[in-house]
């Protein structure tokens, strides 16, 4: 399919603004400013019973989170959140609207993590603060009205890179696992030649350029590259995971690996659901859900996997 119109214009005005992430802004933290500084609260906004920042502990210190909480009597099921970026930027802000939505689709509480970005709080800061945070909730979420058995993990880009490696490390360490993780256009490996990654370098909103600098960011050391905690594809194996939505658009050069590793899920008994979104561009579920209006249709095809997982689990 041709890009869609929504899609292209995104492009059209990330590019005359001179790019999504702003490499020549100067310092990581000087993006990332700039970053935040282009965030707008969204018109689709929805009202929730409750939305309240509190901190949950972590392994180096506190872990900022925002608490969604729907309408209704708990306790509920819950999703915990990890917003995209490359591990490099974002706040609990950008998925604002997106956390909202889901916790009024589905009826759950949504756990939004502000965990530590790179390259402050290289690899694996940002997973071990994930990890935290969903165990908290699972051990303590009653606190929060939550049905801490019935806990989901999910995220955007990087944020579904933390989602899918908190359900690898709770399996590899015999804890608890999420019941459901969902992927919205993931990161699962580097850079590479994938198709995806050379049709789509340049001129598709996320480019190859950034995502290299992303992965020059993140990682401590070189063997990391190859480590299943950033790379999940490289785990040794994939059975025995949550079942799985993920999500990937077309005109995305990360389509491929996150598609791959939905096939990779489902060659070892995972169940999983694969949705590419034809004519679409990276950040169509959370980043641009006012730029782009598939996002709400993502948004009810995720709250429909979500609560066909929980009432499994009830």
């Amino acid at each position: 399919m041709p890009l869609h119109p929504e899609a292209q214009a995104v492009i059209e005005a990330t590019a005359a603004q001179g790019g999504l992430i702003p490499l020549d802004a100067g310092s990581a933290a000087d993006v990332r400013a700039r970053f935040a500084a282009s965030w707008r609260p969204s018109l689709r906004r929805q009202e929730v019973a409750s939305a309240v920042d509190r901190a949950v502990p972590g392994p180096a210190g506190e872990i900022p989170v925002r608490v969604y909480t729907p309408e209704g009597e708990g306790p509920f099921p819950a999703l915990v959140w990890y917003h995209g970026g490359g591990w490099v930027l974002g706040s609990l802000d950008e998925n604002d609207a997106t956390c909202r939505a889901l916790a009024n689709a589905v009826g759950m509480v949504v756990v939004s993590v502000d965990y530590r970005l790179a390259p402050e709080h290289r690899f694996p800061a940002a997973v071990d603060d994930a990890h935290a945070a969903y165990l908290w909730v699972v051990e303590s979420g009653d606190a929060i009205g939550v049905d801490t058995s019935r806990v989901a993990v999910g995220g955007e880009s990087a944020g579904a890179n933390l989602a899918a490696v908190v359900s690898l490390r709770t399996r590899d360490l015999d804890e608890p696992r999420p019941v459901f993780q969902l992927l919205a256009s993931p990161v699962i490996a580097p850079p590479s030649e994938r198709q995806s990654y050379v049709d789509y370098a340049v001129d598709h909103f996320l480019d190859r350029e950034s995502m290299e600098w992303f992965f020059r960011q993140y990682p401590a050391k070189p063997e990391d590259l190859v480590h299943p905690h950033l790379a999940p594809l490289e785990a040794e194996h994939h059975r025995d995971l949550p079942a799985a939505l993920v999500f990937t658009a077309e005109f995305d050069p990360l389509r491929d690996e996150g598609e791959e590793y939905a096939h990779r899920l489902l060659d070892s008994g995972v169940p999983v659901q694969l949705l590419r979104y034809e004519g679409q561009i990276h950040g169509f579920f959370a980043l641009l859900v006012d730029q782009l209006g598939v996002s709400a249709d993502a948004h009810a095809r995720a709250a429909s996997a979500l609560r066909a997982a929980f009432h499994k689990e009830a």
